[in-house]
């Protein structure tokens, strides 16, 4: 196993021509990110007070949605993080605290 890996035992499927567990699932997150960014756009061209709210009630949902569709794809091994390295992290902070200050100052 690779140590820069993150990952649960993988849930054996079918292979073959036929759609199994793993791609229904990639599907289904494909699909849900698509709409989380899609209504991320319309949030911010919404005019109306009223639509604003129900767009962000759905988004929210959306966004949940997608959260567990990957923590299932995580807990049966179908999705793999890799671990960053500390320096990278505290690069990528020092960057990021930076344009921060920039912006406030």
């Amino acid at each position: 196993m690779n140590n820069n890996q993150i990952k649960n035992p993988k849930t054996e499927v079918p292979t073959g021509v036929k759609l199994n567990d793993k791609d229904y699932m990639n599907s289904l997150l494909s699909c849900l990110k698509e709409m989380v960014k899609n209504y991320a756009v319309v949030l911010t061209e919404a005019s109306n007070e009223d639509l604003y709210n129900k767009y962000e009630e759905m988004f929210l949902e959306y966004s949940k949605l997608q959260r567990e569709v990957f923590e299932v794809m995580f807990r049966k091994g179908w999705y793999v993080l890799e671990k960053a390295e500390s320096t990278k992290i505290n690069s990528k902070y020092q960057t990021l605290n930076q344009e921060f200050t920039d912006l406030n100052g």
